[in-house]
């Protein structure tokens, strides 16, 4: 007996609807537009940047994840509808991209790779390990190479800009890796500044440590400039202002020179971590043959500070 002509349609209907389940089940997030209602996000480290950035994803809609060391620093992102994660690697499991910004190279190779509980051994197939940190840039192809092994992709992007750059959403971010990937999370970057890609693996991190290489030698300029205006008997407030819109003007300045003047000591950048970030400069132009002598000069200088901090 013929099949009948509306049961064949029916049935063939119900084949074509299958195969678009299936297919849709099996695509990653990889294949997805980053947008707030569907898109996860995992922030690992919530300290004095960490904390303001993630703010601005809640702020722009985006379900939130978090883990820090100190449950209490992410209270405020928890107060705000963020969820807490008990490990980096549960972070990754509830999240399509994954931010971290932490403290030195050896907190992000922990909380990256760590084979148990890292973030790379929570990650699924097709999702984004994004470090923010100042790290080394060997670490971060290292981190690379970890997640193309896991079908994953990673990509290093450190910022600048500081504290306040972070409460207002205008950081300068280093994208370092598949270009492709960087394009596709501007969504995300966007909501804390503006990002510009710089290369393959590390090359993220190689423009931060240029950035912070200039940054300490106009640091010690703009300190030792207001010494002496001040020896010199000039009004030193006075002074910034007048060369703020001269050749001796800079970022630094606007951002920094008042503060000293003030003896403003809120916490923004900490030294610990300037000394950190010039170390690695330092290793970086050894394994180069670079020799930039202003640099050596500017590591010690935050170094006797941190040593005077300590006592």
């Amino acid at each position: 007996m013929p099949f009948p002509a509306f049961l064949r349609r029916l049935r063939l209907t119900r084949f074509v609807v299958r195969l678009r389940f299936f297919a849709m089940a099996a695509a990653s997030s990889s294949d997805r537009d980053i947008i707030p209602a569907t898109t996860r996000v995992g922030w690992i480290g919530t300290g004095v940047m960490g904390r303001s950035m993630a703010g601005h994803l809640l702020s722009a809609g985006y379900y939130l994840t978090v883990f820090n060391r100190t449950p209490a620093k992410a209270q405020p992102l928890l107060d705000r509808g963020a969820k807490l994660a008990g490990s980096p690697a549960a972070v990754a499991r509830a999240s399509d991209v994954v931010f971290l910004i932490v403290g030195y190279p050896s907190d992000v190779r922990r909380v990256a790779l760590d084979p148990s509980d890292g973030a790379l051994a929570g990650l699924a197939p097709g999702s984004v390990l994004v470090d923010m940190t100042t790290s080394d840039p060997a670490l971060a192809a290292e981190i690379a190479e970890a997640a193309r092994a896991g079908s994953c992709a990673a990509i290093d992007a450190p910022v600048s800009g500081g504290d306040r750059g972070a409460r207002a959403g205008t950081l300068s971010i280093f994208a370092g890796g598949d270009e492709a990937v960087v394009r596709r999370l501007e969504p995300l970057f966007g909501c804390m500044g503006t990002v510009r890609y710089m290369g393959g693996p590390g090359q993220g991190q190689r423009a931060k440590l240029g950035n912070q290489i200039a940054i300490a030698s106009t640091m010690v300029g703009l300190v030792e400039g207001m010494m002496y205006a001040h020896k010199a008997g000039l009004e030193v407030g006075r002074w910034l202002e007048a060369i703020s819109t001269g050749a001796a003007g800079s970022k630094s300045l606007d951002l920094y020179g008042k503060r000293i003047l003030d003896r403003d000591m809120e916490a923004g950048f900490y030294v610990h971590h300037f000394v950190k970030d010039l170390g690695i400069c330092l290793k970086e132009c050894q394994s180069m043959g670079l020799a930039l002598p202003g640099l050596a000069l500017a590591h010690q200088l935050p170094q006797t500070v941190r040593a005077a901090t300590q006592h």
